[in-house]
């Protein structure tokens, strides 16, 4: 690990950012002051509101944390979108769009309310966001559905924080140090939630890297420290991602089940719950390819969903919302790694001590050609 990242944080666990209310000031600080490096989801929130975040954690703590942004989305006038119409024919973006809010006229019905506004914005705040991180520089910031300009990496830098960028190839992660990044987040195709691809491209779907193969990769490819990004959730899986090349380990579910994560009762119970026996890559909920727990929503509407982000999640925002309040987790984002069967109801500060633990016996064992478990 770099030096600079290492005087951060002294143990190698990073709790990941998870957008949507999951990542709250409180898990933060909690992580924070149990010596990993908590994290902030700016994505979604206005540039005030994250703000406002921002400073609430530093009433909770002193250490450092980090604040993730989503990069703003490329206009895609007339593109395809890997959806058809009923001639089989590849439909144009917004056509495509039009159609999946039709398919979508009996879940509005169901739920009671309207659809969202596919034209909400593609920006996400990003340049006003930017601007307050320029402005009031905290100690690590990272980047998602692609890379910073190099004008903006290196400002950010000059005011002391340290940038990452999230890579799910060999590609990305060099693109990412061209950029000028401090490092790069190895995601592999294990991780919850969204892939932040830097390029959204239907061809591609079901063609992501496992993490360890990626890291071995982009360890021999680039020079940037490595934090590795997908499934893990055992101090045993940190281990083997540190021998495989990483600097560090980022864990999103692992986190999401603790008593201070922000996420809804009914997303941390179903992580557990027998009911939902595996995860998919769907891009049901907001056009992108995202891991969740596989539920009726994603079953029926997965299959149809058009590669058109963000304009499908604003489109299924208050279906999303409605089913939270009405307790029904069958219509609810569920992301989730691969690994969730293995979520510990643990408060956060005593979940990093545990796989610090873990970490350390596992690399005990390793030295001694024992048993990693």
């Amino acid at each position: 690990m770099s030096s600079a990242l290492t005087d951060l944080f002294p143990h190698p666990i990073v709790q990941a950012p998870m957008a949507g209310g999951v990542s709250v000031p409180r898990l933060a600080a909690a992580v924070a002051e149990a010596g990993g490096l908590g994290f902030l989801a700016a994505g979604y929130k206005t540039a005030d509101g994250m703000y406002q975040e921002i400073k609430q954690l530093r009433s909770l703590t002193s250490r450092p944390f980090g604040v993730n942004l989503f990069m703003p989305q490329p206009e895609y006038p007339g593109a395809s979108t890997g959806s058809t119409g009923a001639a089989g024919a590849a439909l144009p973006y917004r056509a495509a769009v039009d159609v999946y809010a039709h398919q979508l006229a009996g879940e509005a019905t169901w739920y009671e309310t309207e659809l969202g506004d596919p034209d909400s914005g593609r920006e996400d705040g990003y340049d006003a966001k930017l601007s307050v991180l320029l402005d009031n520089p905290v100690p690590v910031a990272s980047f998602h559905f692609g890379i910073p300009a190099p004008e903006t990496l290196d400002s950010l830098r000059r005011g002391g924080t340290f940038t990452l960028v999230t890579a799910t190839t060999v590609e990305e992660a060099l693109a990412v140090e061209r950029a000028g990044a401090d490092a790069v987040i190895a995601q592999g195709v294990e991780a919850g939630g969204h892939q932040g691809t830097h390029r959204d491209l239907p061809e591609n779907d079901g063609a992501g890297l496992g993490l360890l193969s990626l890291v071995a990769q982009i360890r021999e490819t680039v020079s940037l420290p490595i934090v590795a990004a997908g499934g893990l959730m055992r101090g045993s899986q940190i281990a083997a991602a540190l021998a495989a090349g990483a600097s560090a380990a980022q864990l999103g579910t692992a986190f999401l089940a603790t008593p201070e994560s922000g996420a809804h009762l009914l997303h941390k119970q179903a992580l557990t719950n027998p009911l939902f026996t595996r995860t998919e890559l769907t891009r049901a909920f907001s056009g992108r390819p995202a891991r969740g727990l596989v539920n009726r929503f994603m079953r029926e509407h997965g299959p149809y969903a058009p590669a058109a982000y963000p304009e499908i999640h604003h489109l299924t925002s208050p279906l999303r919302k409605k089913a939270a309040a009405s307790g029904d987790p069958q219509g609810m984002a569920l992301w989730a790694g691969q690994g969730h069967r293995m979520a510990r109801e643990l408060p956060a500060g005593q979940l990093v001590e545990v796989l610090v633990a873990e970490l350390a016996s596992a690399r005990t064992a390793l030295s001694s050609g024992g048993d990693l478990r």
